[in-house]
């Protein structure tokens, strides 16, 4: 049983198959994956896992009984596909995921990167 699961059970979240390989994933990694990052990963070692699931699971593991230590590891929005930026729309309940893509929010961000000093990179 890997650390990131043996804490969600002291918790008293319910660990099921789909969880523990999220749990699992996120324990081996040795870099800050994203939400898309860890899907990918989970999806290779089951691929009946959805990104719907990996959502749901990480907003489990954010929540204040759970690790703290989770909170960092799923940053929005997601960058898919080279070139393609879009952004997502997740109904926490349910965990239905709504992709988007909007120009006022692409040019907000580049505004507020350059008015910080940064600039945006895809990392496709």
């Amino acid at each position: 049983m890997d650390r990131i699961e043996k804490l969600c059970i002291e918790k008293g979240m319910r660990m099921t198959d789909q969880r523990r390989v999220v749990a699992r994933v996120l324990s081996l990694a040795h870099d800050h994956p994203d939400v898309e990052e860890l899907y990918h990963r989970a999806h290779e070692a089951d691929p009946h896992i959805s990104i719907a699931t990996v959502y749901r699971t990480v907003r489990l593991f954010e929540e204040p009984a759970s690790s703290p230590a989770m909170t960092s590891r799923a940053p929005l929005p997601l960058r898919r596909g080279a070139g393609h930026h879009h952004d997502h729309l997740i109904d926490m309940k349910t965990g239905q995921v709504v992709e988007f893509v909007d120009e006022e929010i692409e040019a907000l961000q580049n505004a507020i990167a350059k008015r910080l000093g940064y600039r945006l990179v895809d990392k496709a």
